[in-house]
């Protein structure tokens, strides 16, 4: 037995997790930033899985570093939703975000990443 069209189960692809403001937003809202951006082609996980394209992104206050957003684009980031919902709830700063261990190999290393790059301190790019 199939689902109904409008009960379809499938992920769209390429998959997109937005979480809080994207970059345009965050300054339309008055907020001067920093946002970075992390290939998935520099991620190992995404190697292994032939998933490559796509990228995360991160958004946070220049003057705090406080996160305001997380994007993502690619197969099987549907996965980092749950980490970019914590880093938005619990008031992440990207200081935070560099400073927490990221299992090797996943895709969650790329919100690790993203923050590095931020930061000026970028490992993979």
């Amino acid at each position: 037995m199939t689902n109904p069209p409008h009960l379809s189960l499938r992920v769209p692809e390429p998959e997109f997790r937005p979480a809080g403001l994207s970059p345009d937003a965050a300054r339309a809202a008055g907020h001067t930033i920093k946002s970075a951006t992390f290939p998935l082609t520099a991620n190992g996980r995404a190697m292994t899985l032939d998933a490559e394209d796509g990228f995360v992104r991160i958004v946070a206050r220049a003057d705090n570093h406080a996160v305001l957003g997380l994007q993502a684009v690619g197969q099987g980031v549907s996965e980092l939703s749950a980490g970019f919902a914590l880093a938005l709830e619990m008031g992440a700063r990207l200081e935070d975000i560099a400073a927490t261990a990221h299992v090797h190999p996943t895709l969650g290393e790329c919100l690790r990443e993203a923050a590095l790059v931020a930061l000026g301190h970028g490992l993979h790019v």
